[in-house]
């Protein structure tokens, strides 16, 4: 049987707390393109906020839940510990002093697995990482007046899974999701998909005992993408075939979904390409007004009602 081979991560979603922290964040510190406000399909009574490039293209995307009143969360085993975006290789400096003068918590540029790696964190405590990417030919966006279009954020690079046993989940990155191990050192391993490039990476560190708590500040799943709706339910036939439990195939309006837990309990989802954001806004518009899905519209002013106001810039 051919296992599972995503063409790379599709999107990151975590947890946070206030809405409009988070886009002041997303938008005009780290420059991304906020392409959809929607709400969380499962609890419309909480938004659903994506980030990304100019068409909020798959492997550009990183998406929050923003739960007011969410408590902090911890680190630890069975979680996705970091996520990673690409930058051009000689923009970490750039991008180090732009943290220094606007008050980001990040850490001093360092060498890891032979990439240049800045570490912040945003206001919620989320770990991210820039990593120094010269064969990245992604644009990015462009579209915030004080980040030039050579230091802008390209696009997601990886992500960090921590666990407890490196071998059961790296198993079903190889056998079950057709994934390569690009590398090896002590208890981290990394494992490229589509050729392993940039957007297409995830590293798995062992030897974590700590517990983590999922809430503000954590990543709540991580999606790899698909090419198309046929391929995958091919895919789910054959993970519900090897006793992986799936759920059914869900419609999120702009990518249909699978959801399923690696061994070690991170909560994985398989997303479709299409049809993407501007499915029900022009692209010059994306993300300027609230959004929702055909099933929820003749809800709509009490699910606005229930929001707290956002201003996007």
């Amino acid at each position: 049987m051919t296992p599972v081979q995503p063409h790379g991560l599709h999107h990151v979603t975590a947890i946070a707390t206030d809405p409009q922290a988070n886009v002041n964040f997303y938008t005009r510190t780290l420059g991304l393109r906020l392409v959809k406000q929607t709400v969380n399909f499962d609890a419309p009574d909480s938004y659903h906020l994506y980030y990304g490039d100019e068409h909020g293209t798959p492997s550009s995307l990183l998406t929050f839940f923003p739960w007011p009143g969410a408590g902090r969360g911890l680190q630890g085993a069975g979680m996705t510990t970091a996520t990673a975006f690409s930058v051009p290789g000689a923009s970490l400096g750039w991008w180090q002093e732009r943290f220094k003068t606007l008050g980001v918590d990040a850490d001093a540029p360092r060498t890891r697995d032979e990439e240049e790696v800045l570490r912040f964190r945003d206001q919620d405590g989320m770990v991210i990482d820039l990593v120094a990417s010269d064969g990245d030919a992604r644009s990015g966006w462009d579209g915030v007046g004080d980040i030039p279009a050579e230091h802008a954020v390209r696009g997601l690079h990886a992500v960090t899974l921590s666990e407890r046993l490196l071998d059961p989940s790296a198993d079903m990155l190889t056998s079950m999701l057709g994934m390569d191990l690009a590398g090896e050192d002590a208890a981290r391993a990394r494992f490229g998909m589509a050729g392993g490039g940039t957007g297409a990476l995830v590293d798995v560190l062992g030897g974590v005992d700590d517990p983590g708590l999922q809430a503000g500040g954590t990543v709540h799943h991580i999606a790899f993408r698909a090419p198309d709706l046929a391929t995958m339910a091919s895919w789910r036939e054959e993970l519900v075939g090897q006793g992986v439990a799936v759920t059914e195939i869900l419609d999120r309006q702009y990518f249909k979904s699978i959801y399923f837990r690696e061994p070690g309990g991170v909560l994985f989802e398989i997303a479709t390409d299409a049809p993407g954001f501007a499915v029900d806004e022009p692209l010059l518009e994306l993300g300027r007004a609230l959004k929702l899905p055909p099933w929820l519209e003749p809800s709509r002013e009490q699910i606005a009602a229930a929001l707290p106001p956002l201003q996007v810039p």
